[in-house]
């Protein structure tokens, strides 16, 4: 396994500027390589999160720290002055495709699949946020590419903040295990899982990520190590340093008072930069933040290809199939694209924003969560759903996205048309 992972991060190194170049991702092609490795007779585990317990759990740890790493850098690769009205085109994902996604993806497994409504449910809260984590290739550049791209800015927005509704079907689904009709715990589950969870996750956010923009852009800015002023807070290499204390810090202290971590993490992250928009420390942050999601990310891959090879497609069925592909196909488009209805964006980037909704650790985070917290029934169902969706994503939107991406680009279908500059130097003001 330590060979394994070493010659996996050497790959992601080599196949970078290759793989640019042909109808590949670099998900596609570990992902093949940790099912090639897994079923070989190596003697290598067998990978089970549905009947082991471990490997629920290691599931669950791994994933929940590569979505909290990829939320730290979407946030802070985000150049654009924040402002209701700046950030308008993205509530309605939020808002308008992300329930409509829950209801649909819930109904499906209810009434194709035969699950019980909690498993339902929790297939639903898993399957239809956007990731974070593999969706790189549609997201922001690094700090400093100020130039607007509402496509890619609409998606790596709402992979930040989409968890934030995910979470509250997660708890629902947990809730509704054993259940047999509505009762009082729904009014508990909208009034702490739904309200109070959001919005400590919201509030812990900005109270960490202004206390760590202030610490690099205000603290360091004016005094040094030995008191004298130091105006030139670039000069400083330990943005690894402060990064990982304010990402540990906003998570940490969102569980803590009972709110979404995910959500903290990505709004500090977005509150921090919000402070200083131009500052090169932003760039070298990211670089760190990106190096770190790397390692993660290669053994996350490998580790779901060995999954496929360990048999969680066994119970894999035509109705199963029919679910997921509808979900990747057909559901994130339609509910994407009546959510972009009143967008200003051109056609070809509303449609382009409705279908790259990618699915990946994410959905794998929500189902091991789940499962850790109650004992749901068909989970080997909802597993290879789940799983199926995931790898028709890698391989749809991994062949698709980039094509899809250099098209609007050359088309100017991916900007707003006659949308004002964005003046990152007068900040939130300058789109309010």
């Amino acid at each position: 396994m330590f060979v394994l992972a070493g010659v996996g991060l050497w790959g992601a190194v080599a196949l970078e500027r290759p793989l640019k170049k042909l109808p590949f991702s670099l998900p596609m092609v570990y992902v093949t390589l940790g099912w090639l490795v897994f079923a070989l007779p190596l003697g290598l585990p067998r990978l089970d999160p549905v009947g082991i317990e471990t490997h629920t759990v290691v599931a669950e740890v791994l994933t929940e720290f590569i979505v909290i790493v990829s939320l730290v850098g979407a946030g802070i690769a985000i150049d654009r002055p924040f402002s209701w009205r700046g950030w308008g085109q993205v509530w309605p994902l939020l808002g308008v495709t992300m329930p409509l996604s829950i209801a649909a993806v819930a109904w499906l497994g209810w009434a194709w699949l035969g699950l019980v409504p909690a498993s339902a449910l929790l297939l639903a809260a898993a399957l239809s946020p956007t990731d974070p984590v593999l969706a790189g290739s549609v997201q922001v550049g690094p700090p400093g590419e100020s130039e607007r791209d509402d496509v890619r800015f609409d998606l790596t927005v709402e992979a930040g903040l989409n968890d934030g509704l995910a979470f509250p079907f997660t708890y629902l689904a947990i809730a509704a295990v054993g259940m047999t009709g509505l009762g009082p715990w729904i009014a508990e589950w909208a009034a702490v899982d739904l309200l109070w969870r959001v919005a400590a996750g919201v509030g812990v956010g900005l109270a960490i990520g202004w206390a760590g923009g202030w610490y690099v852009f205000k603290r360091t800015s004016e005094t040094d190590d030995e008191g004298h002023a130091d105006d030139d807070t670039d000069g400083h290499t330990n943005e690894g340093l402060v990064v990982m204390g304010t990402l540990l810090a906003a998570y940490g202290l969102a569980e803590i008072a009972e709110g979404y971590g995910f959500l903290a993490v990505f709004v500090a992250a977005v509150a921090a930069r919000q402070q200083a928009l131009q500052s090169d420390y932003h760039e070298r942050a990211h670089q760190f933040v990106d190096q770190v999601e790397k390692i993660v990310l290669v053994g996350m891959l490998l580790g779901f290809g060995g999954l496929l090879a360990g048999g969680v497609l066994a119970p894999l069925s035509w109705p199963m199939v029919g679910v997921a592909l509808l979900v990747v196909l057909v559901v994130r488009p339609l509910a994407g694209i009546v959510g972009m209805l009143r967008s200003s964006l051109p056609w070809a980037g509303r449609w382009a924003v409705a279908f790259l909704g990618i699915r990946g650790m994410g959905s794998i985070y929500y189902l091991a969560y789940g499962q850790a917290h109650a004992d749901f029934e068909q989970a080997d169902v909802f597993w290879a759903t789940a799983a199926f969706a995931i790898l028709v994503s890698i391989v749809v939107h991994g062949v698709a996205a980039q094509p899809i991406m250099n098209w609007l680009e050359a088309h100017d279908a991916n900007v707003i048309p006659d949308a004002p500059p964005i003046d990152h130097d007068q900040g939130a003001a300058a789109e309010s």
